[in-house]
């Protein structure tokens, strides 16, 4: 703002001076016509004296005067004002100029008054702007505390106490090996696909959790037009100077200040693609060290913004997970290689059927700091047999033979925790083992021209009885029959 009311002036002040120097110009020229016209006079007139010419010039002069009958007074009447005329116009130029040189002085200091005053006038609308509230919901959210009280004392508790109050409280219901795998789901990865027909109770699920929880989930309706992480966490306003704020932005900072469970649904999570809108989400929740997951909310730092923003950013809390909802039709986008490599897939093909529930189901209390425990526990208590492991490391290297696919660490890692939470729950270890090495090592075979495989195919499932005992591995060798057809 300052600089712009100094700009005005100067070019203002420029203008005058090119003003100026134009009369100033016009000036000399005159006077030097002046000088020249009446300087050729008087030489003329000292050129006729010297020769002896002056008194002949005028008796001829009076000779022409009176033969015209002209008289002198109208002759230098006509003579004498263009002198006249040049010497008071110098005199006025002489005079503008000492009194512009006056008005500049006052123009100049008037100028600097009144950029000082808008300079003035800018910092206090500044330090008015940076007091005053751009989060008009953050500001007032305060994180609730739940008290350690250690009700949930395993997995399998935890798993057959959900399934009953789904069925009782909303009339959903799930087989035990769908919620097993959706617990064991929530301890590998904060970000979990449930993909499947409409209507198989996806989004029931992950809405059930929350209410279990006693912290009810936030669904996050994913829109077609979304590309960027704005879309999820809104923006700052340059006209009405507030943050928009969206709900998944005041539960991530409700959350930071909580150690309850946050369940977040992406519903339809793939109308848009989710490597633009849920990118730098994905990248955050790579980084092993939790403090160090921190996403840009703001550019600048305001005294009035929220105490739990840090340089205008957020962290990404470790207490939140991500639960997409997928339908695959011709209306949606596919999930890319990369966001199955970091998530957990719960396919949801089929409903339960209804069971009685007699007893009145009470949730239990669990903290993020229980789940945490109980997880770490359970990876120390029911690890892969060794059995198992050589049966793991032989199929990598048939894959890799045979397709040339092959798992890294990461996917190694998930399979690890997955099994130990999954027997846990109350499953088997090859139960486990067979649902995630098909979501996440077989899907891999989706990528090839299964025309040009199909021998191997058909191979691979005989390979997998070979390996896992005979009727072993149903889920595996099913999905490995549907590629061949």
């Amino acid at each position: 703002m300052a600089k712009k009311t100094n700009d005005k002036y100067l070019k203002k002040l420029a203008r005058f001076k090119r003003r100026r120097k134009l009369r100033m110009a016009l000036s000399l020229i005159l006077l030097a016509i002046s000088v020249a016209v009446g300087g050729t006079a008087i030489a003329f007139v000292a050129h006729l004296q010297r020769m002896g010419m002056l008194d002949i010039l005028e008796v001829m002069l009076e000779e022409f005067l009176y033969t015209r009958e002209l008289d002198v007074s109208f002759i230098v009447f006509w003579l004498l004002p263009v002198p006249l005329v040049l010497l008071f116009i110098l005199i006025i130029s002489v005079a503008r100029m000492r009194k512009f040189k006056e008005f500049r002085m006052t123009w100049e200091q008037t100028a600097k008054y009144a950029i000082e005053a808008e300079r003035r006038s800018y910092e206090a609308k500044r330090e008015e702007l940076l007091h005053s509230k751009r989060f008009s919901g953050l500001n007032d959210i305060v994180s609730p505390r739940v008290p350690e009280t250690g009700e949930v004392q395993s997995f399998k508790q935890l798993c057959e106490t959900f399934r009953m109050y789904a069925a009782k409280e909303h009339r959903l219901y799930y087989t035990e090996a769908q919620i097993r795998v959706f617990i064991a789901s929530l301890a590998v990865s904060k970000l979990i696909i449930l993909q499947g027909m409409s209507g198989t109770g996806k989004t029931s699920l992950a809405y059930a959790y929350g209410q279990f929880l006693g912290n009810p989930s936030t669904v996050v309706p994913v829109q077609p037009s979304w590309k960027e992480r704005s879309d999820m966490l809104g923006y700052f306003n340059e006209f009405t100077k507030k943050y928009n704020e969206t709900p998944l932005l005041k539960k991530i900072y409700e959350a930071n200040g909580s150690n309850q469970i946050y369940i977040t649904v992406l519903d339809e999570m793939n109308v848009a693609r989710m490597e633009y809108y849920f990118a730098e989400f994905l990248s955050l929740l790579e980084i092993p060290d939790p403090e160090l997951r921190y996403l840009e909310v703001v550019a600048d730092v305001w005294d009035s913004d929220p105490p739990g923003l840090k340089d205008g950013r957020i962290k990404l809390p470790e207490n939140m997970w991500f639960l997409g909802t997928a339908n695959n039709d011709d209306s949606t986008f596919s999930i890319s290689d990369k966001v199955y490599d970091r998530a957990m897939i719960i396919d949801l093909e089929t409903r339960a059927q209804p069971f009685a529930v007699d007893a009145q189901v009470k949730p239990p209390h669990m903290t993020y700091d229980e789940f945490v425990r109980l997880s770490q526990s359970v990876q120390r208590c029911y690890e892969l047999t060794r059995r198992n492991e050589r049966r793991l490391a032989e199929l990598g290297e048939y894959l890799a033979d045979k397709f040339q696919i092959a798992y890294g660490n990461r996917i190694l890692r998930q399979i690890h925790s997955y099994v130990s939470v999954y027997v846990a729950c109350g499953g088997d270890e090859l139960e486990a083992l067979d649902d995630i090495i098909c979501k996440k090592v077989l899907r891999k075979l989706l990528y090839k021209d299964t025309s040009q495989i199909q021998k191997a195919l058909k191979a691979t499932s005989k390979y997998l009885e070979k390996l896992f005992g005979e009727g072993k591995m149903p889920i595996c060798r099913e999905y490995l029959a549907r590629l061949t057809k």
